[in-house]
């Protein structure tokens, strides 16, 4: 029996309506739910699964990345896997001025980044009051260059890696030390960032943050400040060598702070010499910040120490060149050109409120040579009958009713026992996770190194007859 037109037609209208509805729910949950999938979503290709992995292998490979936590790679991924989504969806974005990239933050959730590389705030309430200046005070008549770059200069020492300790306050305050010193003496000097962790410890706080402004102080109190040469960088807290931090190559004067809020006053200083300055730069844009002009969404919760080395204009955008502490392979051979001339008298990511720098007119001091070698470690004893390396922890093996019967040595200095009686872990990562082998900064900390290994501590006497007892 044949149907009626008319019932054909609403069949089939009804049909067209159903299936798009369907389609067009189903592609905008694909969109969320089943990325690895090759999709088209309004005109943009989205990566497979297959085409992600060859990205994050490749990116292991280029990083020097390797996980030891049982899981931790598959895991690594998925936050590799959001971050490279984050990445496409910004950088097509029409008409912006910076790109994002898959630098060495991109296997880290947002969180893990701030909390790792940029540390906390020293007690603004513990500042030393504002050293004031009109120096770089804009004034009427004021004959600017249109451009400063004081890396081509000569001012401006290779990019340095803090790595995961939170000193960026300390590479902050060499940068503007180093340029001064070079602009007054002809001399481009790398000094030591590690003197100040270790050293300047009155109001900052090592790997857990300080300010600029005191570091300078405590160079211009120590009456200069070593090379790096001679005081390595070890990306940890450690004791202050007074050795080499009376070993003093480069002295300023004072420091002093521009005039805030103001980027016509920060270009003519920036104009005159390098300069310290802080930013907000938990933002993810930042994070995963790969080259241009950055105009990024951040504000003034100013929580890391970077440095101003020359300004410019590109496309008609006015830039910042700033130097960051984060190695060669972030941003733009580890610098990046922030926006310059913002709206807001704090200017972009606040790097307008507290810039500061130092300040040189005296000769430094005469050339102390090199310092002598670290005092000689004894072995460490474990107990009457036991001892370990130099430089080595003690830590019991096999431990009955609160005394140990057996030792093992731990190649390492302040090193954390495991309850294993197999394993420790450096002191900067004390925890130990024994279901994967690895040490970690601290609990459910995504960074981590392998565990170290014991070996069995031998009779008093092999290493030395003077030891120091230090047991776990």
């Amino acid at each position: 029996m044949k149907a009626p037109s008319s019932y054909l037609t609403m069949s089939s209208i009804f049909l067209f309506l159903f299936v798009s509805f369907f389609a067009n729910t189903y592609a905008s949950d694909m969109s969320i739910i089943s990325y690895d999938e090759k999709h088209e979503i309004d005109g943009q290709s989205l990566r497979s699964h297959d085409e992600m992995m060859s990205m994050y292998e490749s990116w292991l490979v280029k990083h020097g990345k390797s996980y030891n936590g049982l899981g931790e790679k598959e895991k690594r991924f998925e936050i590799f896997k959001d971050n490279l989504r984050y990445i496409d969806e910004q950088n097509s974005v029409e008409n912006r001025t910076y790109k994002l990239g898959l630098n060495r933050f991109a296997d880290l959730k947002n969180d893990e980044y701030r909390s790792t590389y940029l540390g906390k705030k020293t007690d603004s309430r513990r500042r030393f009051s504002r050293t004031k200046s009109d120096r770089y005070t804009p004034k009427d008549g004021d004959s600017l260059p249109e451009s400063i770059d004081w890396r081509e200069k000569g001012a401006v020492a290779p990019v340095k890696d803090q790595g995961s300790c939170g000193s960026c306050w300390a590479f902050s305050t060499i940068v503007a030390v180093e340029g001064i010193n070079q602009i007054k003496t002809g001399k481009l000097i790398s000094l030591s960032e590690q003197e100040l962790v270790d050293c300047d410890t009155s109001y900052n706080e090592g790997c857990n943050g300080g300010l600029m402004d005191y570091a300078f102080e405590f160079i211009i109190k120590n009456g200069g400040i070593d090379s790096e040469e001679d005081y390595p960088y070890t990306g940890r807290d450690g004791l202050c060598d007074s050795y080499r931090k009376n070993a003093k190559v480069v002295s300023i004067d004072g420091y002093e702070d521009v005039t805030p809020y103001n980027e016509k006053a920060l270009q003519k200083a920036v104009a005159n010499q390098p300069i310290s300055i802080a930013v907000e730069g938990g933002g993810r844009d930042f994070q995963l910040y790969e080259s241009g002009i950055f105009s990024g969404k951040c504000g003034v919760d100013l929580d890391h120490g970077v440095a101003a080395v020359g300004y410019g204009s590109e496309n008609g955008v006015d830039y910042w060149i700033v130097r960051n502490s984060w190695g060669a392979s972030w941003g733009e051979k580890g610098y990046l050109r922030m926006q310059r001339n913002v709206a807001a008298k704090s200017g972009l990511c606040g790097l307008a409120i507290e810039p500061s720098y130092a300040t040189k007119t005296g000769e430094n001091p005469p050339n102390p040579g090199p310092s002598p070698p670290s005092p000689v470690t004894p072995p460490s004893t474990c107990d009457d009958y036991y001892e370990c390396p130099e430089g080595d922890t003690c830590c019991c093996v096999y431990e009955y009713y609160g005394s140990c019967f057996a030792w093992g040595c731990c190649p390492l200095e302040g090193a954390t026992c495991c309850e294993d009686h197999y394993s420790c872990c450096p002191h900067e990562y004390p925890v130990c996770d024994l279901k994967a082998g690895t040490c970690l900064a601290s609990k459910n900390n995504p960074l981590g190194v392998k565990a170290m290994k014991r070996i069995l501590a031998k009779p008093i006497g092999t290493f030395g007859r003077e030891g120091k007892k230090s047991s776990s």
